[in-house]
Parts: C-alpha cells; structure tokens; sequence
C-alpha cells in the first residue's frame, strides 16, 4: 500500500485505482442534491471509524473491531471507494473470526495499518470530486475521474461551446 505525506498529499497511491468512478458518478446522480451532505457524514462517520478501530487495535479488542469496520465498508462502497471498503472488510472479517474463536485480532494489524493513510488518500480524491466550484468535462470512456479544465490562454473563463 502506499503512504500519505505529512502534507497530506496523495503520495504513492494509485490514484485511479482508489476508487471506481463509475460507481461513484452514480452514487452522485442518485443522492442528487444530498450528495455533498451524504459525502460530509462519510467524511465524519469514517474519522471516527478509523478512530475506534485504531484503538481497539492497541486494546487487542477484536470485537471492538467489528461494528466500526462494517460501518466503514458499506459506507465505502456506496462511494466507489473498493480498495478501503476491502481493507475494512479484511479487519471486520478477522476480527470476526478472532471473536468466535477468543483469539486476539494480531492478524488485523498489517489492514489497520494501511487503513488510516488509505482512507485519506480516498477521502481527498472524493472531496476533490465533489466540491461544486471545479468545473468539469466528462470522464473518458475508461472510467476514470472527471477531468479539470484549464483555464484559456488570456485568462478566458469558460471554453468557447
């Protein structure tokens, strides 16, 4: 997995690989006007995810693990956001498994690891997409994120139609 500077920049993430525009165009066109605030509790709901899993991590809590894993996942996917919607579903798994058999979740360590830096990463392209004063042209044919428009040469606004 790839790594978030302290800047918070994308840093080696494959930013196309994140998540699945397609689905996430889609997520836009059936939320409509609810998209942003949906977005927003996705952003709000995720920290706190991440939050908990982390701690029931130190804490060697495996079924701590479970709800904000879940949580985190469905919410995932709803975005297109695949690559953390599995990384959430690898930690809600084994935590599931360590808690039917009384077994500490180390196995989930190497996903909560990954799981902060990757929901960032995720996090931004999302809210880059979304924010509404980018204008945009549509995606190409091979799925991928709406592309930004330069401005014109001569400090031109819109392009001529």
């Amino acid at each position: 997995m790839g790594r978030m500077s302290r800047e918070g920049e994308l840093a080696s993430y494959d930013q196309d690989r994140l998540v699945d525009w397609a689905a996430f165009s889609q997520a836009r066109t059936e939320l409509g006007a609810n998209f942003v605030r949906i977005l927003g509790y996705f952003h709000e709901d995720g920290v706190k995810s991440v939050a908990q899993i982390e701690e029931a991590m130190r804490s060697n809590n495996a079924a701590a693990l479970v709800l904000p894993a879940h949580t985190l996942k469905g919410e995932s996917q709803q975005f297109g956001a695949e690559p953390l919607a599995d990384c959430a579903a690898a930690i809600e798994t084994i935590a599931r498994h360590c808690v039917e058999n009384r077994y500490e979740p180390s196995e989930a360590l190497q996903h909560v690891v990954e799981l902060r830096p990757l929901f960032e990463a995720t996090l931004a392209l999302l809210e880059r997409e979304a924010n509404p004063l980018v204008e945009r042209r549509p995606a190409a044919a091979v799925g991928g994120p709406p592309r930004l428009l330069r401005p014109l040469p001569g400090g031109g606004g819109a392009p001529p139609r």
